[in-house]
């Protein structure tokens, strides 16, 4: 057993309720002890949504599991129905309930409601958050759209298309957002604006904002679009068996992959192509062929997160950002194998596990440029002094921002293009900001020209001492003996050493620590590792300016 601060996904039940919590007039009876309720926190705190999730918790204390827990349930779903009025229900046990045996499923049926009750059968020690989310939501339309499997899909197909031979237009569903998904909210926006651009009518969206009418309606579509794979491509499968509707592939994150998703798009409507692409229009490539975004050619990017959104970014990176992909992977171990085949075009293997320390542990190894992940990755390459940026679920309060910012379409590739770019960009100004910041007129103690000579005369009274050009919080402070030793030195050792001891490592001169500060800081880390590398490699006792230029030449081969 392997403790854990941080978790990729949570039990399949979360997945659950983020389907509930997606839908309306849904209402989830969770068999689970006291605190299990934590769980409303994901959507209210971090999602900021307006409203408690519509689940009603039995929760059962250790008092109870000696006397009717069946009973305490049955209650639980009776009262639900009666207050909530609900069009249907899923019922189900979180991971500790499970452990008692009760039947939720069995108990609910016993109760006779006037409704559809959909039993969920979740095992929470052997699967995880999204399968979990997957195979609600494959129930919820199993279920309720039972109606319509008594005639065959052929003929769902030969009547879908007298209605578009009447003139009818084509329509389809979009299947997959869900709450606490990452930047769903706004995907739905961007594709609905391109499907009905392009002259398609949507059907139904699901699960997000959908009632268990609107399910029913599902079968009605001509083609189902499929935005998280993760969480509809089970059920975009069964529908394709039942009703013979088929599905898109392409999942639409970039600019290449929006033109590739709206030509399947139009295929699958039976509509024109040219038609379909002639309102296309990106910022964001324009942008990557600037001059600005030469700079970022060939930075070295590490890319971990669910599938979906791995194999986009390692493809975005690679062909409309000229940037090396170094290392990828993902934490969705159902969508293992489609990451290994991406990986393999990248001339990588790809790291699958859910193990976070493991993933901070490649991308130490790796000494990226830049990191594309989840919560988890921003944390770890904040530590390792890395740019990052958020790309996948898991998520936290600031992926959810007021602004409009999808991640899908081509305005989702601006946005992208935008949050990707800027760490870097930045990277190069505070760059600059390192080299400048001793020269006479960009000194710290020097006040903004727009103060004239009166913050001149106000500051120079309040002088900043000097400081050295380069701080790390790697570098430890002088030990107090080392400080002794240093003083015993000759004044011609002190003048051009001023060493710095680190532990275990040959210290930097002064000279060599300026020199250190000039490099950019999201490459610098890189080559003071080298540097102390080659050093220690050498057996030298001190890294001078020259064992910096060596160690550079040396790596540059």
């Amino acid at each position: 057993m392997q403790l854990t601060l941080w978790t990729y996904e949570g039990p399949p039940h979360v997945g659950a309720m983020r389907i509930a919590t997606a839908m309306n007039d849904l209402h989830y009876v969770l068999h689970a002890p006291q605190g299990d309720t934590y769980a409303d926190l994901l959507f209210t705190m971090i999602e900021r949504l307006p409203k408690r999730p519509p689940v009603t918790y039995t929760t059962f204390q250790a008092r109870d599991l000696g006397g009717d827990t069946a009973n305490l349930f049955k209650n639980a779903a009776k009262e639900s129905f009666e207050r909530f009025k609900p069009q249907a229900m899923i019922v189900g046990a979180s991971c500790t309930a499970e452990l008692i045996q009760d039947d939720p499923g069995g108990l609910s049926k016993a109760l006779n409601l006037p409704i559809p009750v959909i039993p969920l059968e979740l095992p929470s020690y052997q699967k995880k958050e999204n399968w979990g989310a997957s195979e609600t939501f494959y129930q919820i339309v199993r279920h309720l759209t039972v109606q319509d499997t008594k005639i065959s899909a052929a003929t769902h197909i030969s009547q879908r298309q007298e209605k578009i031979a009447a003139g009818k237009k084509p329509s389809c569903n979009i299947l997959g957002p869900t709450a606490l998904g990452f930047r769903h909210r706004d995907d739905i926006k961007e594709v609905t604006k391109l499907l009905t651009m392009s002259g398609i009518e949507i059907n139904v969206v699901a699960p997000q904002s959908a009632s268990p009418a609107d399910i029913t309606r599902i079968p009605q579509a001509d083609f189902n679009v499929v935005l998280y794979p993760e969480i509809a491509q089970s059920t975009a499968s069964w529908l394709s068996r039942m009703y013979g509707q088929p599905f898109t592939k392409v999942v639409p994150i970039g600019v290449n992959a929006t033109i590739d998703f709206m030509k399947e798009v139009a295929t699958l409507a039976g509509i024109s192509e040219e038609k379909v692409l002639k309102e296309i229009k990106s910022n964001s490539s324009w942008y990557a062929r600037s001059v600005d975004s030469t700079y970022l050619t060939g930075k070295r990017v590490f890319i971990f997160g669910d599938a979906t959104h791995v194999i986009a970014a390692a493809r975005i990176s690679r062909d409309e950002m000229g940037f090396q992909v170094v290392g990828m992977g993902t934490y969705s171990r159902e969508f293992a194998k489609d990451v290994r085949e991406a990986a393999k075009s990248y001339g990588l293997e790809a790291l699958i596990t859910d193990d976070y320390l493991e993933v901070e542990e490649k991308v130490a190894e790796l000494s990226p440029e830049l990191v594309l992940g989840t919560q988890m990755e921003r944390h770890i390459a904040k530590r390792l002094g890395v740019p990052c940026a958020v790309i996948s679920a898991p998520v936290h309060v600031q992926d959810f921002p007021a602004r409009y910012a999808p991640q899908m379409g081509f305005e989702g590739a601006n946005v992208m293009f935008d949050t990707w770019i800027h760490p870097l960009m930045m990277g190069l100004e505070e760059h600059l900001i390192m080299m400048f910041r001793e020269d006479f007129e960009f000194n710290s103690n020097v006040p903004a020209s727009h103060l004239g000579h009166v913050g001149g005369a106000q500051t120079s009274t309040n002088a900043v001492p000097d400081s050295p050009a380069y701080f790390e919080t790697e570098v430890p402070v002088i030990h107090q003996e080392q400080h002794e030793q240093e003083e015993k030195l000759s004044s011609h050792e002190q003048v051009t050493t001023q060493q710095i001891i680190v532990d275990g490592q040959a210290p930097w001169s002064a000279e060599a620590l300026k020199e250190l500060g000039k490099i950019p800081f999201f490459v610098r880390g890189k080559a003071r590792r080298n540097t102390e590398k080659f050093a220690q490699e050498h057996g030298m006792q001190q890294i001078t300016l020259e064992t910096l230029y060596d160690a550079k030449a040396y790596y540059s081969r």
